[in-house]
């Protein structure tokens, strides 16, 4: 029992060693101090474009039209998906073992860019030195600072990665960086950890507003991917909360295989009459 004991106290002094040293590097990163905001500052927000409240991804019909005929609504995919050879590969071999990564089983994110394309609204919300995209999907958020700090050297890789903003006239472009392989730039299309993402937001009428986004990785891309959305704006609603490992029918199984359980739970409330 002793050793035994012994063995656990080291593992755990070991485990609390690392522990600290991970954070290490992440602690030293934080080096940006982000000035307090003033009263000139939240004057400046409110001369920004109008993003604040609840968007989505319209599912065609009347409500996926521009509001002014004149500014007309760009195709989803400006450019197509050109892959390198390798990338070509894995992109077949994922798709030829596709039913057992699917990892939504296990509630994961899709990560960018494919957060943004959830048919699910979003939140956005504008602070000083600060975009803040509240998603329903997952109950993500996605924070972009426009705050003048710099891109990180040595970014943590992370399913959003680290989002990086300014403002070009009524345009908020956004350069992303370093994101986790768990994510991929179309289902089935791996990355490497070169891939930077930037996008153009901007409001084509008070209630339509586009993002392009340009996904560029010199490994995996032998173009930049380009593609557009649009979003359409309804003042009215609220997030929904949305927990996903709450009544979770989806399952892994040992062997990595995702899977859907139907069998119609027991003690569900009997149905409105």
């Amino acid at each position: 029992m002793r050793n035994l004991r012994l063995r656990i106290v080291l593992v755990c002094a070991g485990f609390a060693v690392a522990s600290i040293a991970a954070f290490v590097p992440a602690a030293a990163a934080q080096t940006f101090k982000k000035p307090v905001p003033t009263t000139a500052d939240w004057a400046a927000v409110a001369k920004l474009p109008d993003f604040t409240g609840v968007w989505e991804i319209p599912l065609g019909g009347p409500a996926a039209r521009v509001e002014n005929p004149a500014v007309g609504v760009p195709p989803r995919r400006l450019q197509p998906l050109s892959l390198t050879p390798e990338y070509e590969a894995k992109r077949k071999d994922l798709m030829a073992h596709a039913d057992q990564d699917n990892q939504s089983a296990n509630c994961l994110p899709p990560g960018m860019p494919g957060i943004m394309a959830q048919p699910y609204p979003m939140e956005f919300l504008l602070t000083p030195g600060q975009v803040t995209i509240v998603i329903e999907a997952y109950s993500e958020t996605r924070h972009i600072y426009t705050d003048g700090r710099p891109m990180p050297d040595d970014p943590d890789p992370t399913f959003f990665g680290t989002s990086i903003g300014h403002w070009e006239g009524d345009t908020l472009v956004v350069k992303t960086v370093g994101f986790s392989t768990q994510t991929e730039i179309e289902p089935h299309v791996a990355h490497s950890d070169k891939m930077q993402i930037l996008e153009k937001f901007r409001l084509l009428d008070p209630n339509t507003m586009s993002i392009e986004t340009t996904v560029t990785d010199p490994e995996a891309l032998t173009a930049p991917y380009v593609s557009n959305r649009i979003l359409k704006r309804h003042r009215n609603w609220t997030i929904a909360e949305y927990i996903c490992e709450q009544n979770n029918r989806n399952y892994v199984d040992r062997n990595g295989k995702a899977g859907i359980n139907l069998t119609v739970p027991t003690d569900l409330p009997p149905a409105p009459k």
